[in-house]
């Protein structure tokens, strides 16, 4: 039986007076992609943030490779996040760096490698995601795609065991998003990864979803498998996977 990687236990989150989590407690075991589904600001990426430790849960336990995210202290806490990755919606890519100086970026930050072994590294990440040839392109000659391929390079090149993606997919066109939903499917395989994904894609979903979980009001609605959340006949769940509903939430 798979390694239990994350461990939430009865997570409760408020802003004010809006409660935000409700109790929420889920496993993710190592190697298993994670889907997040829910409406927007039902807690999905609260959830995450509290995961790394960038906001503190009011109550309850939050456990990453048996370490309680809220006992650590500040260099703890860095050095468990050099473990971790994380993609986000906008790819949040530097425009004023090219394409290998934002690669280099969190070598350069976290660890003391030489100029030729970042070289490699950014040209090993880039090939992952077939982008070679853009090493020395702006941010702003890249298309949505191409720009969302970088931030996924930029977020394993440090080879991280723990990822996190934020809407990966939002924006793209449908043929895009199944390119970007197989890399993230492929490179998890390869680099032997575990991953929790927010998205409301069911096209991303469905190609890297090896369980998934439903966040409504606060608590988990609903906890299994894709196919099994697609056939729930649990009238939320009916209207949240209208092609109405998810253009709504996401102006796609």
């Amino acid at each position: 039986m798979a390694d239990v990687i994350v461990d939430i236990r009865e997570v409760y989150k408020s802003f004010g007076h809006t409660d935000i989590l409700k109790g929420v407690s889920l496993t993710v075991s190592e190697g298993e992609n994670l889907v997040i589904f829910g409406k927007s600001g039902t807690g999905k990426s609260v959830l995450l943030k509290c995961l790394v430790g960038l906001l503190t849960p009011d109550a309850g336990d939050i456990m990453v490779w048996g370490k309680r995210v809220t006992d650590l202290k500040p260099g703890e806490l860095n050095a468990l996040r050099l473990h971790m990755g994380f993609l986000f919606q906008s790819a949040a890519l530097y425009d004023s760096m090219s394409v290998r100086e934002n690669l280099e970026f969190p070598l350069r930050k976290n660890y003391n490698f030489t100029e030729g072994e970042m070289t490699a590294k950014v040209e090993r990440a880039l090939d992952m995601v077939s982008l070679s040839d853009a090493i020395d392109k702006m941010p702003s000659e890249l298309s949505g795609g191409m720009r969302k391929r970088i931030g996924l390079a930029r977020s394993i090149i440090t080879e991280p065991k723990l990822m996190m993606y934020d809407e990966p997919t939002t924006g793209l066109d449908p043929i895009t998003t199944k390119e970007i939903s197989k890399l993230i499917r492929d490179l998890q395989v390869e680099l032997k990864m575990t991953a929790i994904a927010v998205t409301h894609d069911l096209i991303c979903a469905t190609i890297i979803a090896d369980r998934s979980i439903v966040l409504k009001d606060g608590v988990i609605l609903f906890e299994g498998k894709m196919d099994q959340l697609v056939q729930d006949t649990d009238p939320f769940l009916v209207n949240f996977f209208s092609p109405d509903f998810i253009e709504e939430e996401t102006g796609i």
